[in-house]
């Protein structure tokens, strides 16, 4: 068995070795920032395999031609200080170099997440996407795309969990972020080493069936390229000839996407020939014929007839020298640049998954970027194109469980919580981002970990809707919340006319009066209609009356049938059938209130007492001496409610309180607060005239920031 060569690791400790190993591959125009970092790598870290790795890395970053400073940020990265001298004295490189630090953390994401409802598909897709909105130059990706590599050519003599580990990680995120930039070398060694260490018996076994080492097979297919560059000269087309032989993790990954034997293979080497115009791509597909011969069922026109993307290509599998098959592809330049940049790009035809043109066309102006590099003469020139903001339009950040969660930037904990589940949105009282308590109206940043604090039962604040404080930024969030109001102001409106109705048709003596037919006469389509009509107050009495005469009801004179009581001398709010005006107190367990059911309650000493029907005490309490009570109807009193309130403490809080009150015109007449760890616990003691007061009030209360469970003491 003979395995196809690697790429090997760099070991060496000591600055000459790193010197000479440098030398060999930065260009002669670049300036001496390099060696400044390797000094000052050499320095801090030491003789050590650190020292090695960081070497290793930049001699990968150096074969890339992407620049000085992505250079020196390799041989920074494990050694980054931060003093001012260090960023006056390497600039751009240490930015750089901080910036792939800061990568590092993502490297345990694709396996940490414990949320098994998580799509392990789109947690990955997500994790790519944000090394990509993490970054604000593109370079810090790709030298963190060399660092990765070259632990892999390391941890062949590592241990076996270690390997695997590496191997994980580039198969999942780091090989697929090399495939969407087309950094091809990068991507095709990342594939082997992934697949070698995690598969190593499958992987010898198709190695032992290739019967040749790499090299070997990148010296036929350079034999290939020269042979067929010169039969094509001959015959005067202007033509550009390349080719690679198939990697060990391609050949298998085909193998199995087109359930194919190894035997049925026939690009594991291959050519591409991009020619001017498309006439010339059959001239060069005649030629090749008659050099060696055609396979037969192995041809394909793409472009008469091409793929569903647009994909346009010839091609035909021939045997070759040595009877070796061989594939090659015929295209346009015009074709291969739609084949590489454009809708037909195949990096997503690879990696499968949904389609998403808005980021593909990002991902296709960051490789025309990597490949314009290559045609200018001085890198430094070209420095600023690396700098973008492509991605800058999203922010990701994860769940307590390790979920990726992508959203639009500007998004708040708000956003957050209705991208997880509209409920949670609903509930949403508080947010905590990376451990510690914010407000509401944060703006997330990339990577960030958010935990949303919700009550047990919660809606949502119309104050969300409002701009001004920017607790919503995404179109999702501000329509849940949107729909959620119209739904409940619907469903009230409706109550609320039913009830109207039914109290109009008692008051009027009407009894079986048909909803569907008053809606009707009314010009609406449904019941429901009619009665959130009749509740917004859109529908009046008149028109009630009129409706109910037109179908032949007749209405009694609208006199009342009886007088309101009113208001005993003594100024009583509760009467009590039978009893006469008496002294009488509300109790102060309960707090009574208008119009809630009550219930009168002789004490030994003390006179009548009312109750709440629903009073606790008063369920322990002896019934016979129970006696009905009821609201005076005009008595217009105001009662005293104790309001309790827990909340996440913040500065603020109160004064938000104290506004929500202040809005419904209320008196506060006392209010304890107790802070208790990161709680505030109040006790509020308000003046109110009516019921409705109250519910407004406890329902506004909840909507404060922070605020987690309210109600009446």
């Amino acid at each position: 068995m003979t395995e196809p060569s690697k790429p090997r690791c760099f070991e060496a400790t000591d600055l000459e070795s790193a010197r000479q190993a440098l030398a060999r591959v930065l260009p002669v125009a670049e300036n001496d920032l390099p060696w400044q970092a390797l000094d000052h790598a050499r320095q801090q870290l030491g003789a050590s395999h650190v020292f090695a790795h960081s070497v290793g890395a930049a001699l990968i970053v150096a074969e890339l031609r992407v620049g000085a400073d992505a250079v020196a940020a390799a041989l920074l990265q494990d050694c980054i200080d931060d003093s001012p001298e260090f960023d006056a004295r390497f600039g751009t490189a240490a930015r750089l170099a901080r910036g792939v630090a800061a990568m590092a953390r993502i490297e345990t994401l694709a396996t940490s997440a414990t949320d098994k409802r998580i799509d392990p598909h789109a947690q990955l897709e997500a994790l790519r996407q944000m090394v990509l909105a993490m970054v604000e130059d593109i370079r810090v990706v790709l030298v963190k795309l060399a660092e990765r590599t070259h632990a892999l050519r390391c941890a062949a003599s590592q241990d076996a969990a270690t390997r695997e580990a590496l191997g994980q990680q580039a198969r999942e995120l780091f090989a697929p972020l090399a495939n969407r930039l087309g950094v091809w070398q990068i991507k095709w060694e990342m594939e082997d080493w992934a697949f070698r260490y995690l598969e190593p018996d499958t992987y010898k076994a198709i190695a032992t069936q290739l019967d040749e080492k790499r090299a070997d097979r990148e010296a036929y297919i350079q034999g290939i390229i020269e042979r067929l560059q010169a039969e094509i000269a001959l015959h005067g087309i202007e033509a550009e000839v390349s080719g690679r032989p198939k990697h060990i993790a391609s050949i298998v990954n085909k193998m199995r996407r087109k359930r194919l034997s190894f035997e049925q293979l026939y690009d594991i080497r291959a050519v591409r020939v991009l020619v001017k115009h498309e006439i010339d791509c059959y001239t060069v597909l005649g030629l090749v014929h008659n050099l060696w011969q055609p396979i037969p069922g192995e041809f394909d026109d793409y472009i008469s007839q091409p793929k569903s993307n647009d994909y346009r290509s010839l091609h035909t599998a021939v045997i070759g020298p040595e009877d070796r098959a061989l594939e090659v592809q015929i295209r346009t330049f015009g074709m291969h640049r739609h084949a590489e940049l454009g809708v037909a790009a195949h990096w997503r035809y690879k990696e499968g998954g949904r389609q998403d043109a808005q980021y593909e066309e990002k991902i296709a102006w960051l490789r025309r970027i990597l490949e314009w590099k290559d045609d200018v003469a001085d890198s430094s020139e070209f420095t600023e194109q690396f700098k973008t903001e492509l991605f800058h339009d999203q922010v990701y950040v994860l769940t307590p469980q390790g979920r990726v969660v992508a959203l639009d930037r500007g998004a708040t904990p708000v956003d957050f919580a209705y991208a997880l589940h509209t409920d949670l949105g609903h509930r949403c009282r508080g947010a905590k981002v990376n451990g510690a308590m914010v407000p509401l109206n944060t703006v997330l940043d990339n990577g960030q970990r958010v935990e949303i604090v919700t009550a047990k039962e919660g809606t949502p604040s119309r104050d969300w809707l409002n701009p001004a404080p920017g607790y919503l930024a995404t179109h999702r969030a501000r329509a849940k919340v949107r729909a959620w109001f119209r739904q409940r102001d619907v469903g009230e409106q409706v109550g609320l006319g039913r009830t109207l109705l039914e109290k109009e048709l008692k008051r009027l003596g009407v009894v079986d009066a048909s909803q569907e037919k008053l809606a009707q006469r009314l010009k609406f389509g449904k019941v429901d209609e009619f009665l959130a009509a009749l509740g917004r107050g859109d529908v009046g009495q008149r028109d009630l009356i009129n409706a109910l005469q037109e179908s032949g009801k007749v209405i009694p004179a609208l006199t009342p049938t009886s007088k309101p009581r009113v208001r005993a001398k003594t100024g009583n709010p509760v009467t009590i059938p039978g009893l006469g005006d008496v002294p009488l107190q509300l109790a102060r367990c309960c707090k009574p209130q208008p119009p809630e059911a009550i219930v009168a309650y002789t004490t030994v000493g003390r006179g009548v007492t009312v109750h709440r029907a629903d009073c606790a005490a008063l369920k322990r309490a002896n019934p016979a001496r129970w006696m009905p009570a009821e609201w005076v109807a005009d008595a217009g009193a105001a009662f005293e409610v104790d309001i309790l309130l827990k909340a996440f403490d913040r500065q603020g809080l109160l004064r938000d309180i104290s506004d929500v009150i202040a809005k419904d015109k209320l008196d506060v007449l006392r209010v304890n607060t107790e802070s208790r760890g990161e709680y505030a616990h109040m006790r509020l003691t308000v003046r109110v005239k009516e019921l409705q007061q109250l519910s407004r009030l406890l329902a506004r209360l909840q909507h404060v920031q922070n605020v987690i469970e309210v109600g009446r003491s």
